[in-house]
């Protein structure tokens, strides 16, 4: 179990928090049930260590694990985005808008107790991240695809959502995912 920073256990809010067991009662969650590397727990942990070494936007940090695991992982803003609220909502983060408008997250004194508190956990995790590239390397598409498939997913339901699209949109649309889709065919 993760430790908070009094030393004492403590698990996230939510279906599944920081230092829960996997299905399986490893604690390694994702990569023993061979769809993802990290469970929710251990890329809490992992996000939370890198917005203390740099602060990050969002993208940054899909780009940064992608980087630490030789690109055998690429989380989706779908996961990055809730991950960086959760750590808001603990206390362990805030976001601040740079000059561009970007929210830019960094750590707060209870996120480095928090880490402190974790510094095996962290380096076991980072261990098994720079591993994830060779031999038991995770199965599926290549990560650039994976996460260029999460972002048309979000474009799309963003753009849906209202409902307000007139035929000449409907139609761009659905050219260009004919275009796409004939792209991929002859690749």
């Amino acid at each position: 179990m993760l430790r908070g920073p009094e030393g004492h256990g403590r698990r996230g809010r939510g279906r599944k928090g920081m230092g829960e067991k996997g299905p399986d009662g490893s604690g390694h969650g994702g990569r023993r049930r061979g769809s993802r590397l990290f469970d929710y727990g251990e890329l809490r942990l992992l996000i939370l260590d890198m917005i203390s070494d740099n602060p990050s936007h969002g993208y940054e940090l899909i780009k940064q694990i992608e980087e630490l695991t030789a690109g055998a992982y690429s989380p989706s803003p779908g996961v990055i985005y809730p991950t960086l609220s959760w750590l808001e909502d603990m206390g362990y983060g805030f976001a601040e808008r740079d000059p561009s408008g970007r929210k830019q997250f960094t750590i707060t004194d209870e996120g480095r107790s928090f880490l402190e508190a974790n510094r095996g956990a962290i380096a076991e995790i980072k261990a098994r991240s720079t591993q994830s590239s060779g031999p038991g390397r995770l199965s599926g598409p290549p990560p650039a695809i994976t996460r260029a498939m999460e972002n048309l997913r979000t474009a799309l339901r963003l753009r849906l959502r209202d409902g307000s699209l007139d035929d000449a949109a409907t139609q761009k649309i659905a050219d260009a995912l004919d275009a796409s889709a004939r792209v991929i065919e002859q690749s």
